[in-house]
């Protein structure tokens, strides 16, 4: 049998992530053992074209077979390729592209090839992480918080914490850190709080102005219109309890909403959203958190942060406060998860997806031509 070093020990791993945003794939890698986050290694960032992210766009909410998914999987499948060649690896997560992501339906989809990138990198590669846990009843999202846990180890937290990930939906874990594990009971409560980036980076798009509003320099400049707020906190997503997920389209009413305002007060209230969103969520959690980290590029608008700061009632900060890089934790969160499920451990729980039981989820690729094609250190 070929050397397969992922199977026992400290293993390093690389993970990839191409999220919600549509921006371009985060690569991170990381040394653990499934358990501990032993190192923190090299990151990369492959951004997506502007014809990538057309073809993107137009398969959004398309499942497989249907017209513009095989394209959109070739960009998925060809941008990873890039981003990962000559990687220092030996076991590669490869979460792929969410193009739609129906909880209700039990149903889920991501654009990418995991035995075709494992072919090309002559790596072993996990992928399909969600299916699993949908067809045990979960709804297949949010699949970081086992890494988050790990994370309030790493940082020696005692005190209960919170993790925030503003991509092109927002998710949140709270987390106790006294838990023996991250599948105990009352160790994770994780779910989705609604938009983060999605309708903000929308609605530059359709008027012209750009992929992003960086650093929430227009929503800064605006008013929001709290009206829309109020209404937007009406949707039947708030009164559920979690956990709970959505699609990125859940809410795309929200860019009716804000038609007739403004391009800043548009921003601002698209913003304010965003962090209502987070607000309404945080009520939800057993016990408030001693302080909430927040990564993803939602983390960089002064607009949301600014609201999440005044509304939290803790402390709000980059996940950069911890020593974390807050653009590839997601990334980070696939590599750990990969290694979990090449070791067989579970990668979501009742308290993260709603699953029926600690399970875990995933497909390892062996490259078809191993020792012919490139191998891992």
């Amino acid at each position: 049998m070929a050397r397969e070093p992922w199977r026992s020990g400290p293993v390093r791993v690389a993970g990839a992530m191409s999220g919600t945003s549509l921006d371009g794939v985060d690569v991170a890698v990381i040394v653990t053992d499934g358990h501990e986050i032993l190192e923190i290694g090299e990151t990369r960032y492959r951004p997506y074209s502007v014809t990538d992210r057309m073809v993107l766009r137009d398969a959004l909410g398309r499942w497989p077979g249907e017209a513009g998914v095989a394209e959109a999987a070739e960009v998925v499948d060809e941008a990873h390729m890039v981003a990962l060649e000559a990687i220092e690896a030996d076991l590669v997560g490869y979460h792929g592209q969410t193009l739609v992501h129906d909880p209700d339906g039990r149903r889920t989809h991501q654009a990418g090839d995991g035995q075709a990138l494992a072919d090309w990198l002559g790596l072993p590669v996990v992928w399909d992480f969600r299916s699993s846990d949908m067809g045990f009843g979960g709804q297949g999202a949010p699949l970081a918080p086992f890494y988050h846990f790990a994370m309030a180890r790493r940082i020696g937290a005692t005190a209960p914490l919170a993790v925030l990930n503003l991509g092109g939906v927002g998710n949140l874990t709270w987390i106790d850190p006294a838990a023996e594990g991250p599948e105990a009971d009352g160790a994770l409560l994780a779910f989705d709080t609604g938009p983060a980036n999605a309708p903000l980076d929308d609605l530059l798009h359709v008027r012209g102005l750009g992929t992003m509003d960086r650093d929430g320099d227009l929503a800064a400049s605006g008013t929001p219109d709290e009206s829309v707020v109020e209404t937007f906190l009406r949707h039947r997503h708030f009164s559920r309890l979690p956990p709970k997920s959505l699609d990125r389209a859940a809410f795309a009413a929200l860019g009716a909403a804000v038609e007739g305002l403004s391009d800043a007060d548009a921003a601002a209230t698209l913003a304010a959203c965003a962090a209502e969103a987070v607000i309404a969520g945080l009520s939800l959690c057993p016990a408030p958190p001693e302080r909430l980290l927040v990564a993803g590029g939602g983390r960089h608008n002064r607009a949301v942060m600014a609201r999440l700061a005044a509304g939290t009632g803790c402390a709000v900060e980059p996940a950069e406060a911890a020593g974390f890089d807050g653009d590839m934790l997601e990334a980070q969160a696939f590599a750990y998860l990969a290694v979990r499920v090449a070791r067989g451990l579970p990668t979501s729980a009742p308290g993260t997806t709603g699953v029926a039981a600690p399970v875990g989820g995933g497909r390892l690729s062996r490259p078809a031509e191993a020792g012919t094609l490139r191998t891992g250190t």
